[in-house]
C-alpha cells in the first residue's frame, strides 16, 4: 500500500479504489518464515517415492 500511488497515476482514482478495496478490512503485518514452511514434509527422492530404477 505504500506504493499505491506510483502504480496509479491519478491520486482520486487510487484513494477511490484503496478504500473500496481496504473498507472494514484489519491490515495484519506478519514476519518470520511462512508456517507451510516450517510444515512441510521433507522431499521425498525417487525409491523413497515408489519410483522404480530401470538400467
Amino acid at each position: 500500500m505504500a506504493r499505491w500511488h506510483d502504480l496509479i497515476a491519478d491520486p482520486t482514482v487510487a484513494d477511490a479504489i484503496l478504500d473500496r478495496i481496504v473498507h472494514n478490512a484489519h491490515r495484519i503485518v506478519l514476519q518470520g518464515d511462512s508456517m507451510r514452511k516450517q510444515k512441510a514434509a521433507p522431499l521425498l527422492t525417487g525409491t523413497e517415492n515408489g519410483e522404480i530404477n530401470h538400467p
